[in-house]
């Protein structure tokens, strides 16, 4: 692999008599979301602090693109320390200062914009976080959800090429935490900056990560790929587990691809040889029209009420779900077979017909669009599978099962 971006060596940290970080070795590489994990308080904070530089380490060095931070220069430490932008748990807006005059702040500090290129820039990042009507609020007149959207807008604003993320999502709703996440692996793709976040979260390493560093006991013990994780040996994979196994993504019942493999392979390799469980495939057709002919909003309730309808038959029953596609959705039924699995899916099919699109039409959204009517398809297959067969082979035959099971017709004009 290449030579890391930021890697810390045997890097120590400690307040007073309390070691916070002991002996810190971890690799960061370009281009790549690198999650930090680890329980509240367990020093997560202060190694990105470490990183910006707001903190120096006691004993070990930091090393920027393989040089020591601390051998440079001080305008060459400067000018590396100016490429990374920081998030800060608590936000650290300025009170006085308007949500729009926050946001702006870092490009009349660090460019030679004019006011309405920055102007354009600041009001691109308020609208993509949802904060048009609290642009020209003070930071105490809004929530802390609010004031934690104005903080990302902030850190985003001056296309850094690496962006700290301090607990991002701490105190959002459902909703809001899948929005900010996906804002971060969306942006992250579109610029390839380097993302670093650290969170107690478990759904969040899942959903956007390359990367995971787990912090434990005041060392990683832990650094790799998600799907590495999976069969880390160690207490803190207990913990990892335990988490996992109650935290859904609450947005549609849906757990991240990562989380479903890894919950596919904790509750069904365990199980005695020769049981066997059900696999459901659902797809919508013509996805593809839903986007050209309706609104962005509409298209993304539609998906929504996709998931949710298919967490309230088969989630009640335990079975787990993940988004495969942006039009396909995967079921595990871990203690269905055949016959009851078609019983559970003619149950949804009916459920659906009658109600499941309603919410993704209706409202204020539905009067905003244009383009007739438009026909959904809804197909689905059910597949046997066994603990001891690869997740895509059962999943490849379901999908070849497939059949129609729900025809809709949504009236998306204005």
């Amino acid at each position: 692999m290449d030579t890391p971006l930021i890697e810390f060596k045997d890097v120590t940290k400690r307040f007073g008599s309390r070691t916070i970080l002991e002996r810190i070795n971890l690799k960061i590489y370009e281009g790549q979301v690198t999650t930090i994990i680890g329980l509240s308080g367990s020093g997560k904070s202060v190694l990105l602090k470490h990183i910006i530089g707001l903190i120096k380490p006691d004993e070990g060095s930091i090393l920027f693109q393989g040089e020591p931070l601390l051998k440079m220069r001080k305008s060459e430490r400067m000018a590396k320390l100016a490429q990374i932008s920081y998030m800060f748990q608590d936000n650290a807006l300025f009170d006085s200062m308007t949500v729009f005059e926050n946001i702006a702040l870092p490009l009349l500090e660090t460019t030679s914009l004019g006011k309405t290129e920055i102007a354009s820039r600041v009001m691109a990042r308020i609208e993509q976080t949802e904060l048009e009507d609290a642009a020209h609020k003070y930071p105490s007149e809004l929530s802390g959800g609010m004031q934690k959207r104005a903080a990302l807008a902030r850190a985003l604003v001056t296309d850094p090429r690496i962006v700290l993320f301090d607990e991002p999502t701490s105190g959002q709703d459902p909703v809001r935490k899948n929005a900010i996440l996906s804002m971060i692996a969306q942006y992250q793709r579109k610029f390839g900056f380097t993302a670093i976040m650290v969170s107690h979260e478990i759904p969040d390493v899942y959903f956007i990560s390359n990367r995971i560093l787990a912090l434990y006991n005041r060392t990683i013990v832990f650094q790799g790929s998600p799907e590495e994780l999976e069969n880390f040996d160690h207490p803190f994979k207990d913990e990892v587990i335990r988490s996992l196994e109650g935290l859904q993504q609450e947005l549609t019942g849906m757990y991240s691809k990562r989380q479903f493999k890894v919950m596919h392979h904790a509750q069904l390799t365990q199980r005695t040889r020769g049981e066997t469980y059900s696999m459901v495939v659902f797809t919508l057709d013509d996805s593809d029209a839903i986007m050209t002919s309706s609104s962005h909003e509409a298209a993304k309730r539609t998906i929504q009420s996709m998931g949710k309808y298919i967490d309230k038959h088969f989630g009640a029953i335990g079975g787990f779900s993940t988004r495969r596609q942006t039009n396909q959705f995967v079921t595990v039924l871990p203690y269905s077979d055949l016959t009851e699995a078609e019983n559970i899916l003619n149950d949804f099919a009916h459920d659906f017909q009658e109600l499941g699109m309603k919410d993704g039409y209706e409202g204020p959204e539905r009067r905003k669009t244009s383009g007739g009517c438009i026909e959904l398809l809804i197909r689905a297959g059910i597949a046997l599978g066994q603990p001891i067969a690869e997740v895509e082979s059962v999943i490849d035959a379901a999908e070849s099962n497939q059949k129609e099971i729900a025809r809709l017709r949504c009236d998306v004009r204005g």
